[in-house]
C-alpha cells in the first residue's frame, strides 16, 4: 500500500494550484491530509472521486476555516473512526483513521504551539495522543500514524538547529517527547531508510526559504514496530508545491 501524508494548508487553495492533477499523477492508495481548513460541503468531492478517490473521510474543526484532517482512499476501508473521543482534540478536527484488513492508517494534525498561549495545549495534546496510540496499538498492531507533527526530531531535521533551539517545534521538551513516542514502538519510516541531511517537509514563506532549502522536517509517516520489515520505500516529495509543506510517502509491502 502506497500512503502519502500532506499538510495542504487549505484544501481549496491547494486545488486551485493543481492538487487534484498532482494526486492522480502521484497515485497513492491512501492520502492523509491535514489543515484542510474546510467542511465537506465546501470541497469539490465529485472532482476528487473522478480523480480515483471515491472514499473520502473529512473531519473538520468546529471553528470555520481552521485545522481539520481528511483521508482519501481508492478502496473502501472496513472501518472509519472520526476523532479520538478526547473532546479537546476532536473539536479542532485533528484525527481520523481508516482500518483495512491488515493495516490501519491515521491522519493526525498535531498543534503547532507557535503562539505562547497554545504551547500548553500542544503539550497536553502530545501527552493525550501518546496514551491513545499506545492503547490503540494493543488493539490494532499494524498502525501507521501519518501527519504534521509540528516537531523536528533531531538536528539533522532542521536547517538551523542552533538558531531554533528556543523555537516551538524544536524545543528540547518537544524533541524529547517525539523521541519517547518513537521509543514506544513507532518507526520514523523516512529515517529508517534515509540518513541524509537537508531533507525537509516545511518551509517558511519568508526570506525565499524554500528556494534556499532552509526548511524543517515536521511531517512524518510513523509505522508501528510490527510493520518494520514491510517498509519498502519512504520518500519526501518536495516537487509538489501546493502548500508551504510538501508530501511525504511510505510504501508498506
Amino acid at each position: 500500500m502506497k500512503i502519502i501524508s500532506y499538510n495542504v494548508n487549505g484544501i481549496r487553495a491547494a486545488i486551485t494550484k493543481g492538487f487534484i492533477d498532482w494526486l492522480q499523477s502521484a497515485n497513492p492508495d491512501v492520502i492523509c491530509l491535514q489543515e484542510i481548513k474546510a467542511t465537506e460541503d465546501q470541497i469539490p468531492t465529485d472532482e476528487i472521486t473522478t480523480a480515483g478517490y471515491p472514499y473520502q473521510y473529512y473531519f473538520s474543526a468546529q471553528k470555520k476555516g481552521y485545522s481539520g484532517v481528511a483521508i482519501l482512499c481508492k478502496t473502501k476501508p472496513n472501518n472509519i473512526v472520526f476523532g479520538t473521543g478526547i473532546e479537546s482534540m476532536d473539536i479542532e478536527g485533528r484525527n481520523v483513521r481508516v482500518d483495512f484488513e491488515n493495516l490501519s492508517v491515521m491522519s493526525m494534525y498535531l498543534p503547532s504551539g507557535t503562539n505562547s498561549d497554545r504551547l500548553g495545549y500542544k503539550f497536553q495534546y502530545m501527552d493525550d495522543i501518546q496514551d491513545y496510540i499506545i492503547n490503540l496499538s494493543k488493539e490494532i498492531p499494524h498502525l501507521v500514524v501519518c501527519g504534521d507533527y509540528n516537531i523536528c526530531h533531531e538536528a539533522i531535521d532542521i536547517h538551523n538547529p542552533k538558531g531554533n533551539e528556543k523555537t516551538s517545534g524544536f524545543l528540547p521538551e518537544e524533541r524529547a517527547w517525539l523521541d519517547g513516542f518513537m521509543k514506544t514502538g513507532m518507526i520514523d519510516t523516512f529515517r529508517h531508510l534515509n540518513k541524509e541531511p537537508h531533507n525537509y517537509s516545511w518551509w517558511s514563506y519568508r526570506a525565499n526559504a524554500r528556494n534556499n532549502n532552509k526548511g524543517w522536517r515536521i511531517d512524518y509517516c510513523l509505522a508501528a514496530e510490527p510493520l518494520k520489515d514491510k517498509i519498502k520505500r519512504a520518500l519526501i516529495l518536495p516537487e509538489a508545491k501546493h502548500s508551504d509543506h510538501c508530501p511525504v510517502l511510505v510504501e508498506i509491502g
